[in-house]
């Protein structure tokens, strides 16, 4: 981490030298694993102050949602400013092994339109290690060459560039209590002091637990964090004198990673902070209106003064003639050896959700969640008969077909209202929007996937847990063979 925080703030040894070409540089900030759990938002356990700075000089979004929750779908979406459903990269880590998924022509991603136009590309990863490209995590084939480094210092003076900076976010917390002990410890170190798990105020859908308490309280200390990351990123832009000519867009991936939320279409999984600053961009504005995470693609086009292909679906959402959206949809497909397909359709008031799968669990096996010190500890109240009825709807044997929320009312989604006949219109409305969208976008996730592509993944997600998590082999194993059982069943 300091090895990073020095490349990219302390050591800049280069002088920005103004040339002809004004146009913005462009960055954009990605955080992980991170729900709106800002200040600016709302958050009252903890302070965030630099973000908040942000927002005060650009534009804060309040209904901001990702167009896939979980990271590989989220990141192909927005490096192409396309619905991942649309281009074939609905399912999680896909693509990784013998079966390649391309991009359809003529789609090409976000930085091949900004080398075009000149611009220098970049994408920094959080350690800084010279000549590293940050994450990307796309599930398509891409030319190694769309990024010219991970740094904008490798540019020609005043040539303007086109920015990525990962930041950790939510994963810096871990998934055990080993972890959470040790990111205090850096916490301490950095920050001056801890969020007390004493403090913490859970959703009413999670136990109040000493263990779901220190995980959410190690979840606020990542946002405090984040925050301060963030303040280090503009100070650097400020000590090179491009602060005032570079757009900023903060954005996190998904939500955060918990039982309802990554990898679900809840809005603990899908609702997320999304904050433009920079020439141009409306101060101290708050825009309610709902927009997609793609949408930062063709904002930041736009403002470099690029023309957005008429491919793209993602929108200006600061054009004078823009129109806002009356929808925003988000998908969930498989995620690693998970198979499931889940829809929703967010509007003004409602959320609509879609289950393809409605005999299945809502929590089925998958290794990934299931490993994590909080899933584990809900099993464990679970199975000791430990929780109230909206808790221990998580564990419910299947799922309604469909859900439908009044978020006005409703916010934390307990109440579905789909069978009540004093919604029918807006369950209709929305079922009918849906149905819309799959076919104008052309959602690839209503074919199943092809089993060679299914087997393919999991051999090269095997080879990975074998060298990074061999205990968890034999899990996975038993999972990808439940799922291929339940698909033979037709459930």
């Amino acid at each position: 981490m300091k090895r990073w925080i020095l490349l990219l703030v302390v050591l800049p040894a280069w002088t920005y030298v103004a040339a002809a070409d004004q146009r913005p540089n462009i960055l954009w900030i990605d955080v992980e694993d991170m729900s709106p759990h800002f200040s600016c938002y709302g958050e009252k356990t903890i302070e965030t102050q630099r973000v908040d700075q942000l927002a005060r000089e650009g534009t804060l979004f309040t209904r901001a949602y990702v167009t896939g929750p979980v990271c590989s779908t989220s990141r192909s979406a927005m490096i192409t400013g396309m619905f991942q459903t649309s281009i074939g990269a609905q399912h999680h880590r896909s693509g990784r092994g013998t079966e390649k998924i391309q991009l359809p022509a003529p789609i090409v991603s976000v930085p091949v339109l900004f080398q075009r136009a000149g611009y220098y590309t970049c994408n920094g990863a959080p350690k800084g290690k010279k000549g590293r490209i940050g994450k990307t995590d796309y599930n398509f084939e891409f030319p190694r060459g769309i990024y010219d480094g991970n740094d904008w210092s490798g540019r020609k003076a005043g040539q303007p560039f086109f920015a990525q900076i990962q930041l950790h976010g939510g994963k810096y917390r871990g998934d055990s209590q080993e972890s959470y002990e040790k990111w205090a410890g850096h916490v301490r170190e950095q920050l001056g002091s801890i969020t007390s798990p004493e403090d913490v105020t859970l959703p009413p859908y999670y136990p109040d637990d000493p263990v779901l308490r220190r995980d959410w309280a190690a979840y606020l200390d990542t946002v405090r964090y984040t925050d301060w990351e963030v303040g280090e990123i503009v100070r650097r832009l400020k000590s090179e004198g491009i602060y005032e000519q570079t757009l900023i867009v903060f954005i996190t991936d998904h939500g955060i990673s918990h039982a309802r939320g990554k990898q679900f279409c809840y809005e603990e999984g899908i609702h997320i902070p999304f904050i433009v600053r920079g020439p141009g961009i409306p101060s101290g504005k708050r825009r309610d209106d709902l927009i997609e995470h793609i949408d930062m693609a063709a904002l930041s086009l736009a403002a470099a003064a690029i023309k957005i292909p008429d491919w793209m679906q993602a929108r200006d959402i600061f054009a004078k003639d823009y129109q806002p959206r009356k929808f925003a949809f988000s998908a969930r497909d498989r995620c690693d050896e998970t198979v499931d397909r889940i829809r929703s359709v967010s509007s003004k008031r409602y959320k609509y959700i879609r289950n393809f799968y409605p005999d299945r669990p809502l929590l089925q096996p998958c290794a990934y969640k299931d490993n994590k010190a909080i899933l584990i500890r809900l099993r464990e109240l679970h199975a000791a008969g430990k929780l109230d009825p909206v808790q221990e709807a998580l564990f419910a044997p299947a799922r309604p077909m469909e859900e439908l929320y009044d978020l006005r009312n409703d916010p934390w989604e307990l109440h579905n209202l789909a069978a009540s006949p004093e919604f029918t219109g807006e369950l209709a409305a929305h079922r009918e929007a849906l149905e819309d969208w799959m076919k104008e976008t052309d959602d690839q996730g209503r074919k199943p996937e092809p089993e060679a592509m299914y087997d393919s993944d999991m051999k090269v997600y095997l080879d990975a847990m074998k060298i990074r998590h061999p205990e968890r082999v034999e899990e996975i194993s038993k999972n990808i063979a439940l799922m291929k059982e339940w698909d033979r069943e037709g459930r």
